[in-house]
């Protein structure tokens, strides 16, 4: 259930879910302290809460013996860490970071030898030192104890944790000498100790290498060059590293500073209030076109900033909700790039509970083709209606544009897909003049497997369509 927008406290009947093994729920809106019946899942082994609003951590935490992942990253978790998640011996990833916890680190956590993955309890209000048990997570690749309040010396311990890979300490109050126990740690690959009180070196730095006395001066001039080469990209490995896990991050985060949904690769997620304020309210000034189902109104949705025609069905019409439903199962199903691109689809209630459905298409710059065969008099003077004349290359191109879609509908698809209403008004035209059939609010699909289904479809003698634009051989369909 992660990623979506649930909002609200996390039921205490979870606790009846005995048999669960993994609870995802990261990147919502829910809020309040975590049920202490929680503990009562016994064989869970995924806890995923992370980006949230939860407020308290229950210590019935520790009846989790078989927790090996507990992910609360990003929350308003207050008050001092349970000393309970030492009874968790299973965990292998422990991520507290971005919350409000404070007091000193229990020395119970730091006991758990079993976390070998992630250590992480960064951007929190922890105070006291860092305990020298921390010696005995031997086998953890990463550390983060960043940005906290921490004081004291780094206990000379750290280097019997033979696998650390990633150590972050910076944002702290650690004073003192850095611990010569660091330099023994061969696999460190990112070491911060900045913004601390230490001597010495306290910006980012990797283990030194072993020298030789002996022949640290007899290095030739081409060995030099190696090695200069070799550290080179070292350094610029560890830097595609780091960018690499930003961006990570970046992608996975919900905040609004760090994520932007894009167009290209995801559906847009979309409810009647984004739509209502994308259209001004779905004022009359946002209206550009009205078809036999509904009206379409261009539109600014705030998640993307970009221009977009939503289509808002008039459900009052006798068939717009098969229409809309139609629509949907086309577009599922198909891919040109001379059909018009759907972005959104919208099922919902609007603030009067009423039903409410819309699609979210690409803007088209130049309207339609109708607008450009039919010029209105009244509305536009003749300097304007020169100026939307065709040339003769633009109709043949158009034209091609058309058929290239409708051979596709009909020969390239699974099912062939009738369009069932091809007019001038239902061809819309982008900013580059490129032509894109729209509106299969009619369209009809046929199994080219199932000669059942054509049989069915085929008792229909009804003949639905715009008067003069219905293809001949439609009401045998």
């Amino acid at each position: 259930m992660e990623d979506n927008e649930i909002y609200g406290s996390l039921p205490s009947g979870i606790g009846n879910l005995l048999n669960l093994g993994n609870i995802d729920m990261a990147m919502n809106y829910l809020s309040g302290p975590i049920p202490t019946t929680i503990g009562k899942l016994h064989n869970l082994h995924g806890l995923y809460l992370g980006v949230n609003y939860f407020t308290q951590l229950p210590s019935s935490i520790g009846n989790l013996t078989l927790l090996n992942d507990l992910y609360l990253v990003q929350n308003k978790i207050h008050g001092s860490k349970p000393s309970s998640l030492g009874n968790c011996k299973s965990l292998l990833n422990l991520n507290l970071a971005h919350n409000n916890f404070h007091g000193s680190i229990p020395l119970a956590i730091m006991g758990l030898s079993s976390i070998s993955i992630s250590f992480d309890l960064s951007y929190n209000a922890l105070i006291g030192s860092l305990p020298l048990e921390v010696g005995s997570l031997k086998n953890l690749a990463t550390l983060d104890v960043s940005n906290n309040r921490l004081l004291g010396s780094i206990p000379n311990s750290l280097g019997n944790c033979l696998s650390l890979e990633w150590l972050h300490l910076e944002g702290n109050s650690f004073e003192g000498k850095i611990p010569q126990s660091l330099r023994e740690l061969r696999g460190l690959q990112e070491l911060d100790l900045s913004r601390n009180n230490l001597s010495g070196h306290s910006i980012l730095r990797l283990p030194l290498c072993p020298s030789s006395k002996s022949n640290k001066n007899k290095l030739s001039h081409k060995m030099k060059v190696i090695l200069t080469v070799v550290v080179v990209l070292m350094l610029c490995s560890i830097l595609l590293v780091c960018l690499f896990m930003f961006l990570h991050w970046q992608r996975v985060s919900r905040k609004k500073a760090f994520s932007v949904p894009s167009l290209k690769h995801h559906l847009l997620r979309v409810s009647y209030a984004k739509l209502l304020k994308a259209t001004d309210g779905f004022s009359k000034d946002k209206l550009i076109g009205v078809g036999n189902y509904g009206s379409v109104y261009k539109g600014i949705l705030d998640q993307v900033q970009t221009i977009v025609a939503i289509k808002v069905l008039n459900l009052q019409l006798r068939g717009a909700s098969k229409s809309f439903m139609s629509e949907c199962k086309v577009l599922r199903i198909t891919r040109h790039r001379n059909l018009l691109k759907i972005l959104s689809a919208c099922s919902s209630v609007d603030f009067q509970g009423n039903e409410f459905k819309a699609l979210v298409y690409e803007f088209m710059a130049n309207e339609s083709l109708e607008k450009w065969l039919h010029h209105d008099g009244i509305e536009n003077n003749r300097q304007e209606e020169e100026s939307r004349n065709l040339k003769l290359i633009q109709r043949l191109n158009i034209a091609i544009d058309v058929a290239s879609a409708i051979e596709y509908l009909h020969c390239h698809c699974d099912s062939t897909i009738i369009h069932g209403d091809l007019k001038p008004s239902n061809v819309l035209l982008d900013d580059e003049m490129i032509a894109h059939v729209g509106d299969f609010g009619l369209a009809k699909i046929i199994s080219t497997i199932s000669d059942e289904v054509v049989q069915h479809q085929s008792n229909s003698t009804t003949v639905r369509g715009t008067i003069g634009y219905v293809a001949p051989g439609m009401g045998s369909l």
